[in-house]
Order: C-alpha cells, then sequence, then structure tokens
C-alpha cells in the first residue's frame, strides 16, 4: 500500500480486508488500530498526527496507552479522518442500526436472487439485488465497510452482474462485466481463495458475453487452475470450453471439454453448468465453431440427452444451438422449429440478448420470418424493460 498523501485517505476500503488489519478492528482498541493503520500505509507518527490534526505527542501517547480517548467526538473525529467505521470505537451513527439489519440479511438477499435467476426470473434477481449493493456500494466509497462486509459486497457484486448478463441485451452486456470486474477487484485483495475461484469464474463468463473472448480464456484459464471439487471445477471447464469455442481456439476448447466430460463420468453432475445436458450443449456449439460442424451433426442425430437443463435458459441456449446445427446439416424444417421454441421462450423470460441470438442464428439461415418474429419480440422486451434499465 502506497503511503497516503495530503488528500482524503482513498485505500481504507482495502487496507481493512488484510487479517492484521481485521484483528486490529475486531479488538476495538483505539492504539493497536492506530499502530496498524500506520504501519499498512507506510506511516510515521508525526504524518498521521497531521491528518488528524494532533500534535505528534499526543499521537504517541495514545498509541501507547498513556492517554485513553473516551470523548464521542474526539472518536467519531478519528473515524472520520481515517476512514473507519465510528463503531468500531464505540459510536453509534444514525443509520447503523438499520445498515447492520440489511447486512445480516445480505446473505438470503444474495441467494433468494440466485434462485430467481436459475429458475427464469432474473428481473426479479436484479430487484432484489441492486439496493443491496447500492447501499454496500455507498458505505465502501465512505470507507465503513470491514472483512465480512467487504465480502458480501464482492458477493453482491457477482450476482448483480450475473443477473444483468441475463437479462441486459447484447449490446449492453459489457455493463454485466463490468460488475463482475469490480467484484474481482475485491477478490484479489481477500483472502479467499474459493471466493476469487468464484468470481473469476463469472468475470470470464461476462468478459465472453461482451465479446472480449482473449480476456475470458485468460480469467478463465486461471479460474480452472483455482476451483476445487467438481461442480467448481467443471463450471469453469464449461465456461472455459464455450469461451475458447466462440474464439475459434481449437486446441483450447478440446482440452476443456474432454476434461470437463471426465469430471462428468467420474462424479456426481449437480449445478446449472456441471450436468450432461450442458456438457452436450457446449459441445455441440464448440464444433460448430471450431469448423466442425458434421461432427456436431453426427451427435445430435446419433445421441439424445435424457438430461434435462437446469434452468429455463438453458433450454433456450440449447434450442438455438440445435437450430444451428440443424442448419449445418441443410435441415431448415429442423432449424425453424428448434429456433420458433428458443424465441418464444426467450420472450417469455424476458432475455433480450437471447432473441438476439435467434435473430441472428435465423438471419445466417435464411430464415427471414423467423428473424422478423424475433425482431418484434425485441421491440416488445425493449418497451418492457426500458424503464427498469434506466435505474442501473
Amino acid at each position: 500500500m502506497s503511503t497516503v498523501p495530503a488528500r482524503r485517505l482513498v485505500p481504507a476500503l482495502w487496507m481493512w480486508s488484510t487479517r492484521e488489519a481485521a484483528a486490529a478492528l475486531t479488538s476495538r482498541d483505539l492504539a493497536t488500530i492506530l499502530q496498524t493503520y500506520r504501519r499498512l500505509n507506510g506511516l510515521s507518527q508525526q504524518r498521521l498526527a497531521d491528518i488528524l490534526g494532533y500534535d505528534k505527542t499526543y499521537v504517541s501517547m495514545i498509541e501507547t496507552g498513556r492517554r485513553s480517548i473516551n470523548d464521542i467526538g474526539t472518536r467519531r473525529h478519528i473515524a472520520r479522518k481515517l476512514g473507519l467505521p465510528t463503531h468500531v470505537f464505540g459510536v453509534t451513527d444514525g443509520g447503523d442500526a438499520d445498515f447492520a439489519a440489511m447486512v445480516q440479511f445480505g446473505d438470503s438477499t444474495i441467494r433468494l436472487a440466485e434462485i430467481a435467476r436459475q429458475a427464469g426470473r432474473a428481473v426479479d434477481a436484479v430487484n432484489e439485488l441492486w439496493p443491496l449493493t447500492a447501499r454496500l456500494e455507498a458505505r465502501a466509497a465512505e470507507g465503513h465497510i470491514e472483512q465480512d462486509t467487504l465480502l458480501l459486497l464482492g458477493r453482491a457484486r457477482v450476482a448483480l452482474g450475473v443477473s444483468l448478463g441475463t437479462v441486459l441485451p447484447e449490446e449492453r452486456l459489457a455493463a454485466a462485466a463490468r460488475w463482475t470486474g469490480k467484484a474481482l477487484i475485491i477478490a484479489e485483495h481477500l483472502e479467499d481463495p474459493a471466493f476469487l475461484a468464484h468470481t473469476l469464474r463469472m468475470h470470464g463468463n461476462e468478459l465472453r458475453k461482451a465479446t472480449r473472448a482473449p480476456a475470458a480464456i485468460k480469467r478463465l484459464s486461471r479460474a480452472v487452475k483455482l476451483s476445487t471439487g467438481p461442480e467448481g471445477q467443471g463450471t469453469a471447464l464449461a465456461f472455459l470450453a464455450r469461451a475458447a469455442g466462440e474464439h475459434g481456439e481449437p486446441d483450447i476448447f478440446d482440452s476443456a471439454i474432454a476434461r470437463f466430460r471426465d469430471l462428468l463420468d467420474h462424479g456426481r453432475a449437480q449445478g446449472m453448468l456441471f450436468n450432461p445436458f450442458t456438457f452436450r450443449e457446449i459441445l455441440l456449439r464448440g464444433l460448430v465453431s471450431t469448423d466442425r460442424a458434421a461432427k456436431a451433426v453426427q451427435i445430435m442425430q446419433t445421441d439424445h440427452a435424457d438430461a434435462t437443463p437446469a434452468a429455463p435458459q438453458w433450454h433456450i441456449i440449447e434450442r438455438v444451438t440445435a437450430g444451428r446445427v440443424h442448419l449445418a446439416a441443410g435441415d431448415s424444417d429442423g432449424a425453424s422449429e428448434a429456433l420458433r421454441t428458443a424465441l418464444a421462450a426467450a420472450e417469455a423470460l424476458r432475455l433480450p440478448h437471447q432473441v438476439q441470438r435467434t435473430i441472428r442464428t435465423a438471419q445466417d439461415g435464411g430464415l427471414t420470418e423467423i428473424s422478423a418474429a424475433g425482431q418484434e419480440a425485441l421491440l416488445r422486451l425493449n418497451r418492457l424493460l426500458a424503464p427498469a434499465e434506466s435505474d442501473l
């Protein structure tokens, strides 16, 4: 951490995310907190005294325990100057109780939003996550946030980014990647490997959707190395295979999909990405994208997956992919049926970028009626979603 200049101390958010700093805050001891603050910021007692507006001798007496600070106004002043939560000094602000209650239920909010997203109600998920994230962002901007709350902010950023990545149209998907990218900034500072791996997986996938495939492959390759357990590994490999396939990287795709298949063969599959249904869809799409459409056609004709999608939107994703494979096989009727099914479901679930994928696939195959129907559905969705999006 660099030495703090004369302006307001910006890095408080990060310095209190370390274990040493978290332990100092937990102690609620002013002397310990000031000593830790100086050490992590590389400050002398004189520099700290200047920031606080005190004499160096006064700061020295506080740090050595020769002077106790019981005055609430003085404690509040120190907290404000150093960007610390006032409650660590025993001072309660008016909004602290409400904020504490919100944080207490923050985990539940994120879990329920994720359940809603997986159930095909991503708009509802965004509406649940936005107030929580905005409140946490405001506290973080003031420096009034501790390690556990910082982790909650990171998780909220990931969940909001992924939910936005489900409901936003393609031209706005970069906004979703920005939110997961902000979560990655937190994850890199926290000593939580599981959260870092999760964030890399989600951010990598949002980068892929925002057409930043090289950056996505880089993040997802790292996620594969850091992820543990079959579901985490399987999810990372699924995302990596998809990104590599779309970017025309057959070697990376083949390696990732083979490892994904091996995990499925040797473990119990579970999760939105780690299951036979998504494996088959990712395999088919990757083969078409890497100029092996004939093999994709053969697999779709001979290998009929009996698994069901883990979430409603995956049925849409699979139908669009099936449409692409049918077109590669010269089967316009089969492609039309698959794309019509995808289009109807995408509009019903309010997923504009899945409508856009359907339109693009129909246009590539010369299916003008489906393309036109998709444009009309997209206009209806844009009118429906525009007010909510303007608030983000």
